[in-house]
C-alpha cells in the first residue's frame, strides 16, 4: 500500500502506549490497531485530528506516501494522466 502509517515510531518517540492514545483520543485500541497496521482501508479526519492532538504532531508526520513498485517515480515510468 502506497500510505504507510507510521503511528508505531510516533508512539515509541513520545513514549506512549496503544492503550494510552486510545483513551486520549476516545478511540478502540482495535481500531487504533487496525491502522497502526497499516490495514485500515480509511481514516476520518476527526480521527486524524485528534491523534495528531494528542501525539503533537501533523497529519504529515504520521502518514507516509511510498509510491509501489521498483519503477515508480522513475523516469520514463508511467504516470496518472491530468483531467
Amino acid at each position: 500500500m502506497p500510505i504507510v502509517v507510521r503511528l508505531d515510531e510516533l508512539l515509541h518517540a513520545r513514549r506512549m502506549t496503544l492503550t494510552e492514545l486510545a483513551a486520549r483520543v476516545d478511540i478502540t485500541v482495535a481500531n487504533l490497531s487496525i491502522l497502526k497496521t497499516g490495514k485500515a482501508r480509511a481514516v476520518r479526519f476527526s480521527t486524524l485530528e485528534a491523534i495528531c492532538a494528542a501525539l503533537e504532531c501533523q497529519p504529515g508526520e504520521l502518514l507516509e506516501y511510498r509510491p509501489e513498485g521498483p519503477t515508480a517515480g522513475a523516469p520514463g515510468a508511467p504516470t496518472r494522466a491530468a483531467s
